[in-house]
This record gives structure tokens, C-alpha cells and sequence, in this order.
């Protein structure tokens, strides 16, 4: 592992770890650490929320740190158990070897931490990077997903890449050259249509200076791949994501996800402001109600 670091040097991983940290400190809730072992490597698990509650796993964004992403559902954490991994591979502190989002090797990492949980089957939730690999376990192991939301989801279909190269590659590579408030507020406000909190702007330029990115996407799921995929699933999807945006994917993920309950559009960019994380949390409350009838054993 120490050969495969995804950090660029030890002080920048102090940094994210720093970050890490700071934001877990935040969070108003107990959570609990628990490494798993798995065949890909040593994985760190979130875990909060009542016991009792019936498990949802949420897995982080690419190049992000899972605090973070956790942040968007807290809302959730009243009445579900939930289960957060660090994605292997992406900062954190899950091993750092990658595995790669194009096989099964995703779908197969997924099942081990459920057995390690003694869950058979539950509600999944993904932004981004994390809704691509949720299509993974979908396509090989159906039968563990209950339901799913996927928001800003990768894996179904990609946004223009001259107006990715155009609108973040150009001012990432001027921002790590000059590490100018510009060019990262350049960047962070076309992730999030100029509402991304001072807090997580400060993390993503630490992560853009100190992480060697993970730069392969999620394979894009084909119809063929869903055919024993039949679980209810929610997508949310913003019309002003330059990544995966609602314009791109509604098409397309209708005609390959069979039980599409519900695609919700909002304004937004990848990153929802708070002001709509409100309304996707409320959604995502609903749909869990209507569509999230757990009965297996699990811890």
C-alpha cells in the first residue's frame, strides 16, 4: 500500500486526515469507527443512528471525503442505522489501494461489509462516484439492494467533456500551478452553482493539491447489465451538474432501470445547496417510506 498512496506527499495527508476529522467533530450525533477486513483491503465504516433502525448504506463522492458526503443525509440519521465506508482507494482512512469501478470488484467489496454487518439486503444511497458503484452491485447482486436513490448519479451517462475541460480541467490545472482563490472558486462555484460552503471550498482545494485524483469514472451501466434489477429507485438530478447533468441522464436512465419509481430534477449543480438538500432529503424520506420494506436480520 505505501507504494500505491493516493497522497502526494505525508503533509498532505495529514491535511485531508485534519479535515477528516474536523468535520466528523462537527457532526452533532454519536458515530462509531469500525475497520472491516476485506479481500480489497482494510475498510473504515461510519456508523450512526438508532440500532434499531433499518440499515441504509451511503457511500461517499470521488475524490471527497465521506464526512462530507454524510453531511448532505443527516437528516436521515434520527430513524435509519447508517452505514458510511470510506471508498478503498479515495481519501479517508479504508486502504488505498484502487479498485476499479469498470468489474465486479466494487459489487463483491460491497457484500463483504454487508455480511460483516449481517445485512442480507437494504436501501442503498449514492452521490456521484458513489450511485456508480450502486449500479455495480446492481448489475451483479440485485438482490442486495432493496431500494436505491442515486443522486447526481455517475455510471448512467456523462456530461459534454468540452464544457468539463472548459469549465473545471482548465482552472484545476491554473489553480494547482498557482493555488489562486480564483481558479478554485472557479471550480467550486461551477460544482455547485456558486452555493458550496466555505468549509467544503477549503476541503476541495486541499484535495486537489494533495490527492493524486482518481480520474476513472464509474463504467457506464448498460441495459442488458439491469435486466434482474427490479428494486424501486430514486434519481435525483440537477440541470446545472456539469458532470451527469438531468438533461443527460433522465433519457437514459429510464429506458435502462426498469423500476424507476421517481426521477426528480432540482436547479442545482454537482454539489446541492443547503436549501436543497432539504427538499432531496424530504424526498428521499418519502420514497424510503413508500418503497423501503425491510424484514432481514442485521445488526
Amino acid at each position: 500500500m505505501r507504494n500505491r498512496t493516493i497522497y502526494k506527499s505525508e503533509e498532505g495527508k495529514r491535511y485531508i486526515v485534519k479535515h477528516y476529522e474536523n468535520y466528523l467533530n462537527s457532526f452533532k450525533f454519536d458515530v462509531e469507527r469500525i475497520y472491516v477486513d476485506t479481500s480489497y483491503g482494510k475498510t473504515h465504516v461510519l456508523v450512526a443512528g438508532p440500532p434499531e433502525g433499518k440499515p441504509v448504506f451511503i457511500f461517499q463522492g470521488g475524490n471527497c471525503i465521506n464526512p462530507m458526503t454524510l453531511s448532505w443525509f443527516i437528516p436521515l440519521i434520527d430513524e435509519y442505522r447508517i452505514y458510511a465506508p470510506d471508498t478503498i482507494g479515495h481519501p479517508g482512512y479504508s486502504d488505498e489501494n484502487r479498485i476499479s469501478a469498470k468489474d465486479n470488484s466494487f459489487a463483491q467489496w460491497i457484500s463483504e461489509l454487508m455480511n460483516h454487518f449481517n445485512i442480507d439486503s437494504c436501501a442503498f444511497i449514492g452521490p456521484s462516484y458513489g450511485a456508480g458503484i450502486i449500479l455495480r452491485l446492481a448489475s451483479c447482486m440485485p438482490n442486495k439492494i432493496d431500494c436505491s436513490i442515486l443522486v447526481s448519479p455517475a455510471g448512467i451517462r456523462l456530461g459534454s467533456k468540452i464544457k468539463m475541460i472548459k469549465d473545471i480541467l482548465l482552472p484545476l490545472v491554473l489553480f494547482k500551478v498557482t493555488s489562486s482563490e480564483k481558479h478554485l472558486n472557479k471550480v467550486t462555484g461551477i460544482m455547485s452553482d456558486n452555493s458550496m460552503k466555505e468549509i467544503d471550498k477549503n476541503i476541495i482545494g486541499d484535495l486537489f493539491k494533495y490527492i493524486k485524483l482518481e480520474r476513472e469514472m464509474p463504467k457506464l451501466i448498460k441495459k442488458n447489465e439491469l435486466m434482474n434489477f427490479n428494486s424501486p429507485t430514486l434519481i435525483i438530478a440537477g440541470t446545472k451538474d456539469v458532470f451527469f447533468p438531468e438533461s443527460r441522464l433522465n433519457r437514459v436512465a429510464n429506458e435502462i432501470i426498469t423500476n424507476l419509481t421517481a426521477f426528480k430534477t432540482y436547479n442545482i449543480g454537482h454539489f446541492p445547496s443547503e436549501e436543497y438538500l432539504i427538499k432531496i432529503n424530504n424526498d428521499i424520506k418519502e420514497f424510503l417510506k413508500d418503497y423501503y420494506h425491510y424484514s432481514q436480520k442485521h445488526d
